[in-house]
């Protein structure tokens, strides 16, 4: 026993700290992260396209998951129609669109022990090898069905709680999991295929962040578009943010724009409304299609060959006519405006594909390997074949591509700009383009950015409305070539209005252009010139601009009268895909897909228009790109 007041020396024990793994970061910390751009940078990527999860995608024997898209648009490589193949230039955000209609089928398809996987159907066809049995496939479980007087689930339907499963456990789980702010943005969507007696009335729907349904609304649940409206009301109540946009007006039977309702009777203003609240945006251009103008019918554009998809007018009973464009619509909405105080197509102009390979923005014209499977995936089937239903494989494009001017690479900011209309849209080239409008812009800077920082200050970007202008106003415009792509010919400003009647008419206005060129006696501005070699596939950048940028005021403009105007941007000829084809595999040119082109070889473009670009010519073609519309009002 010690004594008192003695100590006792008990040996220590030095535990160190214990370390904890580091906190991985919120998704809203990574968001927050991100610095933002008050002058707003051009991100390019895609709102439509299709993977394995889509019924007619996996038929012709797509799959890449959703997953596997996301990855192949930030660089991954992937295999299609049994080849390796790489975007090349990674995108900087993805809204995979998988028709919202069969994805439980899908679902029970695709996924090991999911429920009704082991219906005999199923394992058919998972099994289907020739084109004949594919396309005997989708003749009746997708073309018969959707496009019939009461379209529903196939036979091996395994019921909602499939397509719940896709839908958050596929779909959504490939959004979170792929998004990486600041770098890509993942945007969660969905294709609503309504398409009674084959009038194209689809829309992709896309979410401004993760608050979203249990399950998406397909055309199965109502065919008509004002239930679609109505539902995604409905949504907007439970805290989602969503919008919906229409393509292939080029293909709708007239049903994209009709003057009455689905009740028969003329539209509204309530009608208009909802619907520019939620359509505000529109696809210009896809694969099956430049939906802007069509030569037929604005034979003073000298641009509009481009991309005119003629034979769409000639399957499934569909036909082409002025009231089906999108430059007709979008003027026509200043009619409505006047009369009703509301526009139902103030569309801002948007790109996309269509892709139903899976890979999102594949739009390289000098790797192309055909969009939708069998159907164009070998070059006897690019050259001869059809997509069924709707076009000549030759005449089908890659594509088109959609930008957004956005403050910073995120969810939030991407959509935003959407919804603001703030976007462009190109025919694959990755020009930037920048509009400006306002009764006070004066004439443009030399310098990009303060042309950039006066319009923004003194007047409106692209998607926007000059209001009550009480003097003629004056537009600033910019553009850049593509880094890697052809110079640019010049930028155009096209001007719509409506007559007394209420009839649209517009007008195309060279606004500045590359060299020395001078307007002929009738106002037309000479050919740029053309260094496409077409024995090679080659073009060379001795001719146009690398930036072009300059000023008009509308020396038309009348206060009483409300107008819009929206960009165009070409760039120089360059070779269209088929040329590549036909010369990487020296086979002749199909110059019989072409001639119907005339006198424009085509175009790429680029601009703020309907949001569509073109790239059709004569074996070579000009890249347009489109920007949205300003609007003056009164």
């Amino acid at each position: 026993m010690a004594a008192s007041g003695a100590t006792t020396n008990l040996p220590l024990r030095f535990r160190p700290p214990r370390r904890l793994p580091p906190r991985t970061p919120t998704v809203e910390q990574l968001e927050a992260a991100v610095t933002e751009n008050p002058l707003k940078d051009a991100y390019f990527g895609e709102t439509h396209v299709h993977t394995s999860y889509s019924l007619d995608a996996y038929i012709g024997g797509a799959r890449i998951t959703p997953d596997e898209a996301y990855k192949f648009a930030q660089g991954a490589d992937v295999v299609v129609n049994g080849q390796k193949h790489n975007i090349g230039r990674p995108l900087d955000w993805v809204a995979v669109s998988d028709h919202a209609e069969f994805i439980g089928e899908m679902y029970s398809t695709q996924v090991p022990g999911a429920k009704g996987g082991d219906n005999a159907m199923l394992e058919e066809l998972r099994n289907l090898k020739s084109v004949d049995e594919q396309r005997a496939w989708f003749l009746k479980y997708v073309v018969e069905n959707n496009r019939g007087a009461n379209p529903g689930h196939p036979p091996f339907y395994a019921g909602p709680e499939t397509t719940r499963s896709a839908w958050k456990d596929v779909q959504i789980k490939a959004a979170i999991d792929n998004y990486r702010p600041g770098k890509f943005t993942t945007l969660a969507g969905f294709e609503w295929t309504s398409a009674q007696n084959a009038g194209n009335m689809h829309r992709n729907v896309i979410f401004r962040d993760l608050n979203v349904p249990d399950m998406p609304f397909s055309a199965l649940d109502s065919a008509d578009e004002e239930k679609l409206w109505a539902w995604m009301a409905e949504q907007e109540k439970k805290g989602s943010r969503l919008l919906a946009i229409p393509h292939n007006s080029n293909g709708s039977k007239g049903l994209m724009f009709e003057p009455l309702d689905n009740a028969g009777k003329p539209i509204t203003a309530d009608y208009a409304r909802l619907r520019s609240h939620f359509e505000r945006l529109i696809e210009m251009m896809q694969i099956k299609g430049n939906s802007e103008v069509h030569r037929k019918f604005w034979p003073a554009d000298e641009f509009a060959g481009f991309e005119n998809a003629d034979s769409v007018g000639s399957f499934s009973g569909r036909e082409f006519k002025k009231e089906y464009f999108v430059r007709w619509a979008a003027t026509k909405g200043l009619d409505y405006q006047a009369k009703l105080g509301a526009n139902p197509y103030q569309f801002g102009f948007i790109g996309g594909t269509d892709n139903h390979n899976g890979l999102p923005s594949d739009v390289a014209e000098d790797d192309y390997i055909g969009s939708h499977g069998p159907a164009d995936g070998t070059l006897e089937a690019r050259r001869t074949g059809e997509i069924d239903g709707w076009i000549k494989a030759k005449e089908s494009s890659p594509g088109s591509i959609s930008a957004v001017w956005a403050t910073r690479d995120t969810r939030d900011a991407i959509w935003d700009a959407m919804a603001a209309r703030e976007t462009f849209v190109t025919s694959g080239t990755r020009i930037k383009v920048r509009f400006f409008g306002g009764a006070d812009l004066g004439a443009a800077s030399t310098n990009p950015r303060e042309l950039v920082e006066q319009g923004y200050r003194k007047g409106v970007p692209m998607g926007g409305t000059i209001e009550k202008a009480s003097k003629a106003p004056t537009f600033t415009v910019w553009a850049a070539k593509d880094p890697n792509g052809a110079n640019l010919d010049r930028i155009q400003i096209i001007k719509g209005m409506v007559d007394a009647n209420g009839e649209p008419n517009d007008k195309v206005i060279d606004v500045v252009w590359s060299g020395d060129r001078k307007r002929a006696a009738n106002g037309k501005l000479p050919p740029v010139g053309n260094t496409v070699d077409l024995k090679t596939a080659t073009y060379a950048n001795t001719i146009g601009s690398p930036e072009l940028m300059g000023t008009w005021t509308d020396p038309d403009f009348d206060p009483a009268k409300p107008a819009l105007y929206y960009v165009r941007v070409l760039e120089i000829p360059t070779p269209r895909w088929t040329t590549y084809d036909a010369v990487r595999n020296k086979l002749e040119l199909l110059s019989d897909a072409l001639r119907r082109f005339r006198s424009a070889p085509g175009l790429r473009r680029s601009g703020t228009r309907p949001a569509a670009l073109e790239r059709l010519r004569p074996a070579s073609a000009r890249a347009p790109v489109s920007s949205n519309p300003l609007r003056s009002g009164r």
